[in-house]
């Protein structure tokens, strides 16, 4: 599980800092100044990396057998700027947390 945590910690930063840059520079220079350049720049990998977020959060979220409520939170937290880095830290300490012992 330690590579699945590693994989998704590393694109719930990138994605984060990314979603940032969009709604911090991005939105106010298309809808203020008229110039959607960095929207048009970023925007679309923004997107393709957060289809790999998901499928990161997923795959983590099986590897430590977590109820699908958990992961689709985990999943949302990447919608909103700075929660992703705020998730990205609660999700590091449930993956670390012990798992109960199936049979």
């Amino acid at each position: 599980m330690g590579g699945a945590l590693t994989r998704y910690r590393v694109i719930a930063y990138i994605v984060g800092v990314v979603l940032i840059a969009l709604v911090v520079i991005g939105m106010p220079m298309k809808y203020i100044w008229g110039d959607p350049i960095v929207v048009e720049t970023i925007g679309p990998g923004h997107g393709f990396l957060y289809m790999v977020y998901l499928v990161a959060a997923f795959d983590l979220g099986r590897r430590a057998e977590w109820p699908l409520s958990r992961m689709a939170l985990v999943m949302l937290a990447g919608t909103v700027p700075f929660v992703s880095f705020w998730a990205e830290r609660v999700v590091a300490r449930w993956a670390r947390e012990p798992q109960p012992a199936t049979s």
